[in-house]
């Protein structure tokens, strides 16, 4: 039996910024517009406004009416979990978000992110039991969702849903994460260790977790601002592709070097978003990199 290509995937973080207009967005679209327009350019998106509160269950529904058969957004998850409770005590919050209208996505919900602050070290008891919360489907996430707390009464979606298979992210920032612990944690609990490019300001490790890659590039030289050189572009589809055919690129950082992990394999999906969104260059390095990797128009491979 054939195996199934590798899905890669490169999309941008969030879609709103007022440099875009003009620029990356034609003149004269309206606001209302553009989620349709760059979910005709990318096949995914990062949806990022879940990170600064839990949003509505029927602006879920109008983001995957707005997107084109085949889309999918990742959902980075509220910082009320990652940056306030700092991880603990945090199956309550978790429930709520899962009722708060993601699953409401359906087959658009792609693996959600867990970004976790600069200030947060590792504590392998901690991860553990969060990362124990996750639901890796959505039946288990919707059986959670009933757990909201009281608060969510209203304004809760809780189903039905398709049976589908749900990815999680955890994208660390904390030089004390870089060691072998924490991908045996990350390998047991089947969550991707984020690739993340962040200027050197944070840990950039490659180590494979899971059976799909998640990369987050935030700027070459500058944190959010600065784009990429086609070279440097050029070096991120190399290692894409690397992943992409089942194997490690030879020059990344990992923590356990001795093996590839989950690396055995004939194909692996990649996610790459560019969070270098402050000015205009996201669009157009996301663009470059998928037309460097060969993907027509930004047309996914087909799994």
């Amino acid at each position: 039996m054939a195996m199934a290509a590798a899905q890669i995937r490169i999309g941008i973080s969030g879609w709103r910024y007022p440099p875009w207009r003009g620029s990356f967005y034609p003149p004269g679209l309206t606001q209302a517009r553009e989620l349709e327009f760059a979910s005709r350019q990318f096949p995914s998106i990062e949806l990022n406004g879940s990170f600064y509160a839990l949003q509505r269950p029927s602006s879920y529904g109008r983001w995957a009416a707005d997107t084109p058969e085949g889309f999918v957004f990742t959902v980075k998850a509220p910082r009320y979990i990652t940056h306030v409770l700092r991880l603990r005590d945090a199956r309550a919050a978790i429930a709520n978000f899962m009722a708060s209208g993601p699953l409401a996505l359906g087959c658009k919900l792609g693996p959600i992110l867990w970004q976790l602050p600069p200030s947060l070290a590792f504590e392998e008891a901690l991860l553990d039991a969060f990362l124990g919360h996750l639901p890796h489907d959505t039946e288990a996430a919707a059986r959670l969702a009933h757990e909201r707390e009281d608060r969510m009464r209203g304004r809760e979606w809780l189903g039905p849903v398709a049976p589908m298979r749900m990815r999680h992210a955890l994208e660390v920032r904390h030089a004390s994460f870089c060691q072998p612990a924490t991908v045996a944690l990350l390998r047991r609990h089947g969550v991707a260790l984020v690739v993340a490019d962040t200027a050197g300001r944070w840990p950039e490790v490659g180590d494979v977790t899971a059976d799909f890659m998640y990369l987050r590039l935030h700027g070459a030289q500058e944190l959010y601002a600065s784009g990429y050189s086609d070279a440097q572009l050029a070096a991120w589809a190399g290692r894409i592709r690397a992943w992409a055919a089942g194997g490690v690129p030879p020059d990344v950082r990992l923590l356990c070097a001795e093996d590839a992990g989950p690396a055995a394999m004939a194909a692996r999906n990649v996610f790459c978003f560019f969070d270098n969104t402050m000015k205009t260059h996201a669009p157009g390095n996301a663009l470059t990199l998928a037309r460097t990797l060969g993907l027509d128009a930004q047309l996914h491979i087909s799994a």
